[in-house]
Protein backbone atom coordinates (compact mmCIF):
# COMPACT_ATOMS: atom_id res chain seq x y z
CA UNK A 1 0.00 0.00 0.00
CA UNK A 2 2.97 2.28 0.30
CA UNK A 3 3.35 2.33 -3.51
CA UNK A 4 -0.25 3.67 -3.43
CA UNK A 5 0.49 5.93 -0.91
CA UNK A 6 3.03 7.32 -2.78
CA UNK A 7 1.07 6.95 -6.49
CA UNK A 8 -1.63 9.24 -4.85
CA UNK A 9 1.29 11.88 -3.40
CA UNK A 10 2.41 12.36 -7.18
CA UNK A 11 -1.21 12.57 -8.41
CA UNK A 12 -2.04 15.34 -5.68
CA UNK A 13 1.60 17.37 -6.31
CA UNK A 14 0.24 17.51 -10.21
CA UNK A 15 -3.21 18.46 -9.12
CA UNK A 16 -2.00 20.93 -6.35
CA UNK A 17 0.41 22.78 -8.97
CA UNK A 18 -2.70 23.80 -11.23
CA UNK A 19 -4.91 24.35 -8.44
CA UNK A 20 -2.11 26.96 -7.18
CA UNK A 21 -1.13 28.43 -10.50
CA UNK A 22 -4.86 29.36 -11.20
CA UNK A 23 -5.24 30.79 -7.77
CA UNK A 24 -2.71 33.13 -8.53
CA UNK A 25 -3.94 33.58 -11.68
CA UNK A 26 -7.71 34.30 -10.95
CA UNK A 27 -7.92 34.44 -7.12
CA UNK A 28 -10.21 32.89 -5.06
CA UNK A 29 -13.23 33.58 -7.31
CA UNK A 30 -14.25 29.98 -6.36
CA UNK A 31 -15.28 30.61 -3.10
CA UNK A 32 -18.19 32.31 -4.01
CA UNK A 33 -19.84 28.69 -5.09
CA UNK A 34 -22.55 26.98 -3.89
CA UNK A 35 -22.62 23.54 -3.39
CA UNK A 36 -24.42 22.58 -5.95
CA UNK A 37 -22.24 24.85 -8.48
CA UNK A 38 -19.64 22.73 -7.22
CA UNK A 39 -21.04 19.24 -7.93
CA UNK A 40 -22.13 20.36 -11.09
CA UNK A 41 -18.56 21.51 -12.38
CA UNK A 42 -17.74 18.01 -11.38
CA UNK A 43 -20.80 16.29 -12.90
CA UNK A 44 -19.79 18.40 -16.41
CA UNK A 45 -16.49 17.06 -16.02
CA UNK A 46 -17.56 13.31 -15.34
CA UNK A 47 -19.88 13.68 -18.18
CA UNK A 48 -17.37 14.84 -20.38
CA UNK A 49 -15.22 12.08 -19.58
CA UNK A 50 -17.41 9.86 -20.40
CA UNK A 51 -18.78 10.89 -23.81
CA UNK A 52 -15.10 10.75 -24.60
CA UNK A 53 -15.08 7.18 -22.94
CA UNK A 54 -17.96 6.56 -25.49
CA UNK A 55 -17.40 8.25 -28.22
CA UNK A 56 -13.26 7.67 -28.94
CA UNK A 57 -12.84 11.06 -30.61
CA UNK A 58 -12.72 14.73 -28.80
CA UNK A 59 -12.86 18.33 -30.53
CA UNK A 60 -11.62 20.21 -27.37
CA UNK A 61 -8.19 20.06 -26.32
CA UNK A 62 -8.80 19.16 -22.63
CA UNK A 63 -7.99 15.82 -22.59
CA UNK A 64 -9.42 12.93 -19.80
CA UNK A 65 -6.14 13.01 -17.85
CA UNK A 66 -7.15 17.20 -17.28
CA UNK A 67 -10.77 16.61 -16.89
CA UNK A 68 -9.94 14.40 -13.88
CA UNK A 69 -7.43 16.90 -12.39
CA UNK A 70 -10.40 19.13 -12.78
CA UNK A 71 -12.72 16.46 -10.80
CA UNK A 72 -9.72 16.04 -8.07
CA UNK A 73 -9.63 20.27 -7.96
CA UNK A 74 -13.28 20.73 -7.79
CA UNK A 75 -13.91 18.16 -4.94
CA UNK A 76 -11.11 19.71 -2.90
CA UNK A 77 -13.13 23.15 -3.38
CA UNK A 78 -16.59 21.26 -2.39
CA UNK A 79 -15.07 20.22 1.06
CA UNK A 80 -13.03 23.77 1.66
CA UNK A 81 -16.42 25.13 0.86
CA UNK A 82 -18.69 22.81 3.34
CA UNK A 83 -15.96 23.78 5.76
CA UNK A 84 -15.92 27.15 5.03
CA UNK A 85 -19.60 28.34 3.07
CA UNK A 86 -19.59 30.20 0.41
CA UNK A 87 -18.53 34.41 0.12
CA UNK A 88 -19.31 37.04 -1.70
CA UNK A 89 -16.18 38.53 -1.42
CA UNK A 90 -13.13 35.64 -2.23
CA UNK A 91 -10.19 37.26 -0.68
CA UNK A 92 -8.62 34.18 1.53
CA UNK A 93 -4.70 35.06 1.23
CA UNK A 94 -2.60 31.93 -0.65
CA UNK A 95 -1.12 30.74 2.27
CA UNK A 96 -4.73 30.29 3.67
CA UNK A 97 -5.82 28.35 0.69
CA UNK A 98 -2.50 26.09 0.45
CA UNK A 99 -3.13 24.96 3.90
CA UNK A 100 -6.87 24.17 3.42
CA UNK A 101 -6.19 22.25 -0.09
CA UNK A 102 -3.88 20.17 2.21
CA UNK A 103 -5.69 19.41 4.90
CA UNK A 104 -8.59 18.32 2.35
CA UNK A 105 -6.00 15.83 0.94
CA UNK A 106 -4.65 14.33 4.23
CA UNK A 107 -8.49 13.84 5.13
CA UNK A 108 -8.97 12.41 1.54
CA UNK A 109 -5.65 10.31 1.55
CA UNK A 110 -6.43 9.21 5.38
CA UNK A 111 -10.00 8.05 4.29
CA UNK A 112 -8.19 5.87 1.04
CA UNK A 113 -5.73 3.97 2.74
CA UNK A 114 -8.36 2.99 5.65
CA UNK A 115 -10.67 1.88 2.68
CA UNK A 116 -7.73 0.23 0.42
CA UNK A 117 -7.17 -1.48 3.76
CA UNK A 118 -10.24 -3.09 4.27
CA UNK A 119 -11.01 -3.62 0.36
CA UNK A 120 -7.35 -4.98 -0.37
CA UNK A 121 -6.85 -2.12 -3.21
CA UNK A 122 -10.21 -3.81 -4.89
CA UNK A 123 -9.72 -0.67 -7.54
CA UNK A 124 -6.94 -1.90 -9.68
CA UNK A 125 -9.02 -4.39 -11.14
CA UNK A 126 -11.48 -1.81 -11.86
CA UNK A 127 -12.00 -0.23 -14.95
CA UNK A 128 -11.58 3.56 -16.19
CA UNK A 129 -15.11 3.48 -17.22
CA UNK A 130 -16.50 2.19 -13.54
CA UNK A 131 -14.95 4.90 -11.57
CA UNK A 132 -16.33 7.82 -14.23
CA UNK A 133 -19.81 6.08 -13.63
CA UNK A 134 -19.02 5.82 -9.79
CA UNK A 135 -18.34 9.76 -9.74
CA UNK A 136 -21.19 10.33 -12.02
CA UNK A 137 -23.39 8.33 -9.13
CA UNK A 138 -22.04 10.15 -6.47
CA UNK A 139 -23.00 13.42 -7.80
CA UNK A 140 -26.72 12.24 -8.41
CA UNK A 141 -26.57 10.92 -4.58
CA UNK A 142 -25.47 14.50 -3.34
CA UNK A 143 -28.30 16.17 -6.02
CA UNK A 144 -30.75 14.37 -3.75
CA UNK A 145 -29.19 15.14 -0.38
CA UNK A 146 -29.28 18.93 -1.29
CA UNK A 147 -32.82 18.58 -2.74
CA UNK A 148 -33.83 16.45 1.17
CA UNK A 149 -32.12 19.97 2.93
CA UNK A 150 -29.33 17.22 4.16
CA UNK A 151 -31.75 15.39 5.68
CA UNK A 152 -30.45 12.36 5.68
CA UNK A 153 -31.59 8.69 7.17
CA UNK A 154 -28.96 5.95 6.84
CA UNK A 155 -26.29 7.72 4.11
CA UNK A 156 -22.90 9.33 4.22
CA UNK A 157 -22.89 13.12 3.98
CA UNK A 158 -21.66 15.37 1.27
CA UNK A 159 -18.13 15.37 2.72
CA UNK A 160 -18.23 11.42 2.52
CA UNK A 161 -19.09 12.06 -1.45
CA UNK A 162 -16.51 14.31 -2.33
CA UNK A 163 -13.69 12.25 -0.78
CA UNK A 164 -15.13 9.63 -2.55
CA UNK A 165 -15.22 10.96 -5.64
CA UNK A 166 -11.87 12.90 -5.33
CA UNK A 167 -10.01 9.37 -4.59
CA UNK A 168 -11.93 7.91 -7.48
CA UNK A 169 -10.52 10.22 -9.78
CA UNK A 170 -7.29 9.14 -8.30
CA UNK A 171 -7.32 6.03 -8.77
CA UNK A 172 -8.46 6.53 -12.43
CA UNK A 173 -5.39 8.69 -12.91
CA UNK A 174 -3.11 6.42 -11.33
CA UNK A 175 -4.40 3.46 -14.20
CA UNK A 176 -4.15 6.19 -16.76
CA UNK A 177 -0.64 6.11 -15.78
CA UNK A 178 0.08 2.92 -15.55
CA UNK A 179 -1.68 2.03 -18.74
CA UNK A 180 0.04 4.46 -20.73
CA UNK A 181 3.43 3.99 -18.91
CA UNK A 182 3.79 7.39 -18.65
CA UNK A 183 5.77 8.61 -16.00
CA UNK A 184 3.37 9.77 -13.19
Amino acid sequence: MSHTAQQFDDIIFQCKDIFIKKEKDYGTSWRVLRTISVIDQIYIKALRIRNLQELKTQKVADDIPSEFIGIINYSVIGLIQLKLQPSIEPDMNSNDVERLYDEQILFAKNTMLSKNHDYGEAWRDMSQESFVDLILTKLLRMKSILHNEEKLLVSEGLDANYVDILNYAVFAMILLHQNTKTKL
